[in-house]
């Protein structure tokens, strides 16, 4: 079992504007960018908008892999 966290959130500046972008994790060396937003006005915004759709992200992951394992049974 892997000890690594499979996504991970980072947060950029960009001429005084924030980006957030949500990371997977493909394989050791690859990463790749499965959402991500731009034109925060704070670097907290963009935080906080990152650490909120990660949740939903996972979520609903977890609920899509649910369905996908009673479908299999």
């Amino acid at each position: 079992m892997s000890k690594t966290k499979k996504f991970s959130t980072q947060v950029l500046e960009d001429n005084g504007s924030w980006k957030a972008e949500i990371h997977r994790k493909v394989t050791a060396k690859t990463t790749t960018v499965s959402k991500a937003q731009d034109g925060f006005s704070t670097e907290q915004e963009a935080q906080d908008w990152a650490e909120a759709e990660l949740q939903l992200f996972m979520k609903q992951l977890n609920e899509r892999n649910k369905q996908r394992n009673q479908q299999r049974a």
